[in-house]
């Protein structure tokens, strides 16, 4: 008999948030399900799908160049995702990509790849896992429960890109989780534009999950979630009041003490700009509110310095209130004059060289912080997961319920390289802390 040819193998360059990561999954699984071999070297794809972000002039950028480089490295190139839209940018940019799409066009982009590169589906040999192909490890996963956005910040083009919010159904979010879990998935990191948004747009509609019904509502996501068993932690949440009734499961141990609350700013006249919420005092009070119930939570939050408008006393502002606020996880990024954000027109641009001081003395203070906190920690105990073996440091890599992975503080557990494996639920004795790096023993 004839050998089987070789599948069409499809590499795939996946830029942007955990958002657009899910979505390289989902394109991913199905192509793997009809067929087609998948690798991580240009020389070794026949085709190579480059999935781009689209939020930030810089982030345009690094897009325009990635599918450069995927041009010269492979030559034959589709492009998705959110800078997608633009497509006379990336045509003129580079005009040898055999086609564009726009975010979450799975089926645009899978029939880009049937057209350039076809295949006939085997069903002898062609399978895909349950739980679906991940770029992940296999101890974690992004569980995407909804897409798009009905807020309208003035900095923000998301809801031009990816449209208004639309809530999955609560049944279809849990059996995805229940596939993952199987699948050996020991974290769920939830994830959508707006999470405590989740269901809003469905009137919180009910759907039938085992022997009850769930209704796709913040609360009972969470508290369904919660019962897996493994590490569920919320990402992207907006501090809507009914947030708070999810606190409780923090403290009982259902889901994992940490939310993801992109602040943005703290000063009244700026969040108005930003068409924020711009009460600080309410969002003070609420967190002091969330640590008197689960005194272990983590907040993790993001914000932007250098916003059109932006007074040093703006600023001074904001420092003073990530210190009362006890922020313990904090991104920062420059203002970035976006096209087709609102924010575009307001005028009385802050410098760039003020940018660059204001986010340095962001980044101290918030240094500062995180020092202390680590200094607390030496001596304590804390359960982590397992990330992985550092072969040239010869230390385990792990994280506490504290950190998401790579984005927050990592823990580096002195152990033989035989100890442990990726994925493993341990308890360390933190040794020594320098900022987000902790170091520990078993």
């Amino acid at each position: 008999m004839a050998a089987p040819a070789k599948p069409p193998t499809i590499g795939m360059v996946s830029l942007g948030c955990p958002k657009a990561l899910v979505d390289s999954e989902r394109i991913l699984t199905r192509l793997r399900s009809e067929g087609y071999a998948l690798t991580g070297t240009y020389e070794g794809a026949d085709l190579v799908v480059v999935n781009t972000c689209g939020f930030l002039d810089s982030a345009k950028a690094e897009s325009l160049d990635a599918i450069g480089e995927a041009i010269a490295e492979n030559g034959r190139v589709i492009v998705t995702g959110c800078l997608g839209l633009e497509g006379d940018l990336i045509r003129k940019a580079h005009p040898k990509v055999l086609s564009v799409t726009g975010p979450h066009q799975y089926e645009a982009v899978v029939s880009a790849v049937h057209a350039h590169l076809p295949r006939v589906h085997d069903p002898k040999m062609d399978l895909v896992p349950e739980s679906g192909l991940r770029l992940t490890p296999r101890h974690y996963a992004y569980l995407k429960i909804s897409e798009g956005c009905n807020n309208r910040c003035s900095f923000c083009i998301i809801p031009s890109i990816r449209g208004d919010l639309v809530s999955r159904p609560a049944n279809a979010v849990l059996k995805e989780a229940e596939a993952l879990v199987k699948a050996g998935v020991k974290e769920i990191l939830v994830i959508s534009q707006d999470t405590s948004a989740y269901g809003v747009d469905v009137k919180y509609a009910e759907s039938k999950w085992k022997d009850r019904t769930v209704r796709a509502k913040f609360h009972d996501l969470a508290k369904e979630l919660g019962d897996f068993g493994v590490w569920v932690r919320m990402h992207y949440v907006y501090p809507y009041p009914h947030v708070d009734d999810v606190i409780p499961l923090m403290a009982e141990g259902k889901i994992l003490p940490y939310l993801d609350i992109p602040l943005q700013h703290a000063s009244p006249a700026i969040l108005k700009a930003m068409r924020r919420p711009a009460n600080q005092e309410k969002v003070l009070e609420r967190i002091a509110k969330w640590r008197a119930i689960c005194p272990d939570i983590t907040i993790r939050s993001s914000f932007i310095v250098g916003f059109p408008g932006e007074t040093e006393a703006d600023f001074e502002t904001l420092l003073d209130f990530i210190e009362e606020a006890q922020i313990d996880r904090a991104g920062v990024f420059k203002y970035e004059n976006v096209a087709g954000a609102p924010s575009r027109d307001l005028g009385d641009p802050v410098d760039e060289d003020e940018k660059q001081e204001r986010w340095e003395r962001f980044m101290e203070a918030q240094q500062a912080l995180a020092d202390a906190r680590g200094q607390a920690m030496v001596g304590q105990r804390a359960e982590v997961i397992v990330d992985g073996w550092d072969a040239d440091a010869r230390v385990w890599e792990a994280r506490t319920k504290a950190d998401a992975p790579e984005i927050d503080g990592i823990v580096r557990i002195k152990a033989g390289a035989k100890a442990l494996a990726a994925g493993d639920l341990t308890s360390v004795e933190i040794m020594a802390a320098a900022g987000h790096e902790l170091t520990a023993k078993l």
